[in-house]
């Protein structure tokens, strides 16, 4: 496991992480919350420490074990399924920063649920989130993922909790004498190519892979962000596309694990910008109930590119929040159905208004879903001018 040592410097990068996904770093007396899942209750601790020296009221929060979510979802009525506990409007409104410190039990223990009991749960919270992703445009919150090694997670992803552990600690440079730094190189290459990026003239991307042919039309005013602070580790780039212009096959050779679910070989067509038809090797009727959440469920919010000259990940993990940023040997892509991040909006911070969100293509769903392909792929860009350019292949960008 985790040695003190690198428990200490992974509470110091998730501080630090949060004050690099905000215009300005947190001031005393700001608010913030760290939700916990019970292994990670050290990281927590030492989390808490960080954020009270600098004088943040912070509130702690720890999730709900598998028995208590697997209780829930079995004897849930309607009523329960779409409450919101009071108080949680208002602390959304006054939040400024969330910590999320991932430490999953399970991983399937809710594979027997109804997928339309938690698409309801998701409808409910939606508008929390809703008023999270306003506050963040005006630069009033952040927030931070991070993962801490279970036996869970080590089982499905074939290693011993140890080498799992051990895998975390690198990739988030735990094992560096000031990781803190080594996340600040990191931000400053991936910015130079994510600006390098935004400034092309694309009209649309086409990705080309064994089992993906895909067009997905890049929109106006749109930028480019990766290594933002949210997540860590994050290798990726990424943009929230105009999904009316998604088009073609997209296939996710990894699997996933979702709400207690795992899914295997999803392949999604897409016309005029929707899923119009859906399959998958495992988990199949989880992947069409999740696609029919809502209206905006079965469209893209999210393309992704990882660079494997970024990122140490080199196995699967059992865990988005790497999974995504995998590099191995041709890197990865993926795509997210549901929500889109205004973040990647290119114009002036709390001016994307739901209607102008709505005209440019940003998708809106209570859903966000990331599935990643990591074969050997091309990813040409169509310029305004109809002239194609390859900006990546075999896993690197060609910039």
């Amino acid at each position: 496991m985790l040695s003190a040592t690198e428990i200490e410097k992974y509470a110091e990068v998730m501080v630090w992480a949060i004050d690099a996904s905000r215009p300005a770093p947190l001031k005393p007396g700001h608010l913030a919350v760290i939700h916990w899942d019970r292994p990670a209750l050290p990281l927590a601790e030492s989390v808490y420490r960080l954020l009270t020296n600098r004088h943040l009221h912070t509130v702690q929060r720890m999730r709900s074990t598998p028995f208590m979510e697997q209780s829930f979802y079995d004897a849930a009525s309607p009523s329960q399924l779409s409450y919101t506990v009071p108080g949680q409007k208002e602390m959304s409104e006054a939040l400024n920063a969330s910590i999320h410190l991932l430490a999953p039990e399970s991983l399937t223990h809710l594979s027997h649920v109804d997928p339309s009991s938690m698409g309801m749960v998701s409808r409910a919270r939606k508008p929390l989130r809703d008023i999270l992703d306003t506050r963040e445009q005006n630069g009033d919150y952040s927030w931070s993922l991070c993962l801490w090694p279970t036996k869970a997670l080590a089982e499905k992803a074939g290693m011993s909790l140890d080498d799992y552990a051990r895998k975390i600690a690198r990739a988030c440079y735990l094992t560096k004498a000031d990781p803190v730094m080594e996340w600040k190189h990191v931000l400053r290459d991936v910015k130079g190519l994510r600006e390098a990026l935004t400034s092309l003239p694309v009209r649309e991307l086409h990705v080309e892979s064994d089992q993906v042919d895909l067009v997905v039309g890049l929109g106006e005013h749109r930028q480019w962000l990766g290594v933002t602070g949210h997540n860590i580790p994050s290798f990726e780039i990424y943009v929230s596309p105009d999904y009316r212009k998604t088009r073609g096959v997209y296939y996710a050779d990894q699997p996933s694990f979702r709400d207690g679910n795992r899914v295997k070989g999803a392949r999604l067509e897409f016309s005029e910008g929707k899923v119009i038809n859906a399959s998958a090797e495992e988990g199949e009727e989880y992947l069409i109930q999740q696609l029919s959440m809502d209206e905006g469920a079965n469209r893209v919010g999210e393309f992704s590119l990882t660079d494997a000259r970024f990122s140490p990940i080199d196995a699967f993990m059992a865990s988005t929040l790497f999974d995504e940023n995998y590099g191995g040997e041709y890197g990865n892509c993926h795509i997210a159905v549901g929500a889109s991040y205004a973040s990647t909006y290119a114009g002036t911070a709390g001016e994307l208004s739901p209607e102008l969100k709505k005209a440019l293509g940003f998708n809106s769903s209570a859903l966000h879903w990331d599935l990643v392909n990591t074969e050997k792929k091309r990813v040409t860009a169509i310029m305004r001018d109809g002239s194609h350019t390859c900006i990546y292949e075999n896993g690197q960008f060609t910039l």
